[in-house]
């Protein structure tokens, strides 16, 4: 690498979708790095980016469509294989880890190009948390949207005009303070009106409790909100004790979605993660009672999918009236913990709905089945608050990624521990940690 150059960054515009606003470092951090930690930062001119052009260029941050002149490009999604340079150190969202085939020939070229690939959701400290990520505003922009699916969805299939329909997609809304109080004007209208006798009772179930997790309740609870624990549930149901004045989440752990395979074993959660061969889905059993899902778990193809097509079709089958109307997977694995998510959807078209019965998909919403969104990039509904945090996060590891001399052995490689834990590629070649996923590139055409 030019030991001139070394200090020199760019900062890529976002092209995934018109949707996508977000940027990796906003001005304000910008200016810090250019006038304290003496790094050059370079930014190429964006009409839908959330910070304009202007406010780069008044903290000092040169503004051009050619960045071809840093050695270091950073992003937050993929970057299209034609713009991908030889021999430069990218830092984005790869989404490759597990092998996802539409980014295999991506990850291929950045080989073939003798490229350094440094991934954010790798970047993580010593007990393997991830130290930079977007999870808390997935889950707020998902659950805003969740509320906007659960209404139209309930109009159309029960012809409800339910307080949900107030709500508007997370992109809808000038900022996340405006999404907030409608959430909580909409929360007052059920707490005093209630909510229609067959929406009642509205139990929203979560899957997981992480970051994603923690970012969907905080939204909502903003309703008047009560949590019901998993075991619990079948009584509360089966009791009738409800409220059409409230409503109701259920937070579901591994315990509750996973069960030792050999009924003498019991569940351990360290050997789940370790032997996940040994246990079986049992989500199955909490799926008459909820209204609504929210997909937040994280999941690899080793794990047993929670939400799959045999489930959902025996429930059909056996409910006169299927409560659960729709499917917020926030998480968006391709065929994963929610097997019918067989396609991601964007924010101008983001819903499709399955029909477990006839298992045929249909764009938008339908009255009968299951209406399922699953947009890939939804901190990008809430690009201010998303990028701010973002920003923040990854600004304590900006000066030593400038700084670094990648002309060095990998081994000798002087960074951060958690920014060298993400570093997936090394010159075209794939690190120790991450030495399994040469298998992904073989036999692809780049």
């Amino acid at each position: 690498m030019n030991s001139g150059k070394r200090n020199r960054i760019g900062l890529r515009r976002e092209d995934k979708n018109i949707w996508e606003k977000r940027a990796p470092l906003v001005p304000s951090h910008v200016h810090d790095l250019i006038h304290r930690e003496d790094v050059e930062i370079f930014v190429q001119p964006s009409q839908i980016r959330v910070f304009t052009d202007q406010e780069y260029e008044n903290v000092g941050a040169v503004v051009t469509e050619d960045i071809s002149s840093c050695p270091i490009i950073m992003g937050i999604k993929e970057i299209p294989v034609r713009l991908l340079e030889h021999q430069k150190v990218y830092a984005f969202f790869s989404h490759t880890t597990k092998g996802q085939a539409h980014n295999r020939p991506m990850l291929k070229t950045l080989v073939e190009n003798n490229c350094t690939l440094i991934d954010y959701e790798k970047i993580t400290d010593d007990q393997g948390r991830r130290l930079v990520f977007f999870g808390t505003q997935a889950g707020q922009a998902g659950m805003l949207d969740g509320f906007w699916v659960y209404g139209q969805k309930i109009k159309l299939a029960k012809g409800l005009e339910t307080p949900f329909l107030k709500i508007k997609q997370a992109c809808h809304y000038g900022s996340l303070v405006a999404a907030k109080e409608a959430i909580k004007k909409m929360g007052q209208e059920i707490y005093q009106n209630g909510l229609h006798p067959s929406e009642v009772p509205f139990i929203c179930g979560f899957l997981g409790y992480g970051h994603v997790s923690q970012g969907a309740q905080e939204i909502f609870d903003l309703l008047p909100v009560e949590e019901i624990k998993p075991e619990k549930l079948s009584d509360f149901y089966q009791s009738r004790n409800w409220s059409a004045h409230r409503v109701y989440k259920v937070i579901f752990k591994e315990e509750h979605l996973v069960e030792p395979i050999h009924s003498s074993h019991s569940f351990d959660l360290q050997d789940y993660y370790q032997h996940p061969q040994k246990y079986r889905a049992c989500f199955n059993h909490y799926l008459p009672y909820l209204s609504m899902i929210v997909n937040c778990i994280y999941w690899s193809p080793k794990y047993p999918r929670f939400v799959t097509k045999e489930n959902l079709a025996s429930h059909w089958e056996t409910e006169k009236e299927p409560r659960l109307q729709a499917i917020i997977d926030i998480s968006c694995d391709i065929e994963g913990a929610v097997e019918i998510t067989y396609r991601v959807t964007t924010p101008d078209n983001p819903v499709y709905t399955y029909h477990p019965l006839t298992r045929k998909y249909q764009d938008g919403f339908y009255p009968e089945g299951v209406s399922l969104l699953a947009i890939d990039n939804l901190p990008a509904e809430i690009p201010l608050e998303s990028s701010v945090f973002f920003s923040l996060v990854l600004k304590p590891f900006i000066s030593a990624l400038a700084q670094a001399d990648y002309s060095v052995p990998f081994n000798k490689l002087a960074l951060p521990a958690p920014l060298k834990r993400a570093v997936i590629l090394y010159r075209g070649e794939f690190t120790p940690d991450y030495k399994y996923m040469e298998k992904f590139i073989r036999n692809i055409t780049s």
